[in-house]
């Protein structure tokens, strides 16, 4: 973080009216400073390589330079710049973001309606200066209302503290959780992977579109096909089902199959999809039978439902702190002592083919 604890800000966006919007929304938080207010990735290159801000928001469609061209320069200048994409809810957005995600961004933000209230307090004001100031390493205010509790700053023993030689049902399913910078954990996770004769189900918290964009891309870069999941469709062995953007992804048995149950209820720990919400209905199901995989993200999402899988016996993967975006969900299950395992995402997906066989 940069000195006296002002996270420095990069705003890139070909629209002079949406920076200065964004930027009277973030710097309303006097831990925030916008250092730079620029229309284009080549001005964004040049910003990184100079000032090599904390954060930097950067827009997908603009002239000269465009963000997904600008991203791999930017990284290259300024590797500890954390990129955060500014994205409009369209399929071509999605895939864009998704794209930029896979080389490095390591969250999106979907470009706020002009009827979306973005005052002080409002849930987009606070999830957005939420946001920055965990990525540039601040602690957030307790009274968070966004799906954002900060746990990088906590002193975690990352040392598992359960038994990891015990014996274990062998896995009928997995089940995965992401949040922050999940999208590329997830990518590195499949490419480990291979293909494995179990199904395998993810919740990432993202925005509804980029969950169906999600799931293609990981289809292209898994040896296994991915879908988003839909209501009623069955769950198969060697396929993948990402929880949809605004719904929880649940489970029922019916004929003696496992069938995807779509859910509008409220959100968990503030999101919706919520990993605890899907742990706690497949373990309805399959019991200790579950190989469950935290990856990097912020908040706990997903330690309720990870405690009940170790009572009864299942087994638990956390991602390591140094390769996580933020240390903050598997974190948290780190720190529990829940965990049979805390690896480096490079080594996740082989250590699951291991246990899955």
């Amino acid at each position: 973080m940069s000195t006296n604890n002002i996270i420095t800000v990069a705003l890139i966006d070909d629209s002079s009216v949406i920076r200065g919007a964004l930027a009277r929304i973030i710097e309303t938080d006097k831990n925030i400073k916008v250092i730079a207010s620029l229309a284009n990735g080549e001005m964004a290159v040049s910003c990184a390589k100079n000032h090599k801000p904390d954060v930097m928001v950067l827009d997908i469609e603009m002239p000269i330079m465009d963000g997904l061209t600008a991203l791999p320069q930017i990284i290259k200048h300024s590797p500890d710049t954390k990129v955060i994409m500014f994205s409009a809810l369209t399929n071509e957005g999605a895939d864009a973001t998704i794209k930029a995600m896979a080389l490095g961004a390591v969250e999106c933000i979907v470009k706020p309606k002009s009827s979306q209230d973005t005052s002080p307090g409002s849930e987009f004001h606070t999830y957005i200066t939420s946001l920055i100031k965990t990525l540039g390493g601040a602690k957030p205010a307790n009274n968070l209302t966004s799906n954002i509790k900060s746990e990088e700053n906590k002193s975690y023993n990352v040392a598992p503290k359960v038994n990891s030689s015990q014996s274990f049902q062998p896995p009928e399913i997995l089940a995965v959780g992401s949040s922050t910078g999940g999208p590329q954990a997830l990518f590195n996770f499949f490419k480990g992977l291979g293909s494995i004769d179990v199904p395998v189900i993810i919740t990432q918290h993202m925005p509804a579109t980029f969950t169906k964009i999600l799931a293609e891309h990981i289809t292209q870069k898994s040896e296994m096909p991915a879908y988003e999941g839909e209501d009623g469709m069955v769950i198969e062995k060697g396929k993948i089902y990402v929880a949809p953007g605004g719904k929880h992804m649940t489970f029922k048995r019916q004929d003696g199959q496992t069938v995807i149950k779509l859910d509008d209820g409220v959100p968990e720990n503030f999101c919706k999809p919520a990993v605890d919400v899907m742990m706690r209905s497949i373990i309805d199901i399959h019991q200790n039978k579950i190989l469950c995989v935290i990856l990097t993200g912020m908040g706990h999402d997903g330690l309720v439902g990870a405690r009940q899988l170790h009572k009864l016996g299942g087994r638990i993967i956390a991602q390591d702190k140094k390769t996580s975006v933020v240390w903050g969900m598997p974190g948290a299950v780190a720190e529990d002592g829940i965990c049979n395992e805390v690896l480096p995402i490079d080594d996740i997906g082989q250590k699951v083919k291991q246990i899955i066989g």
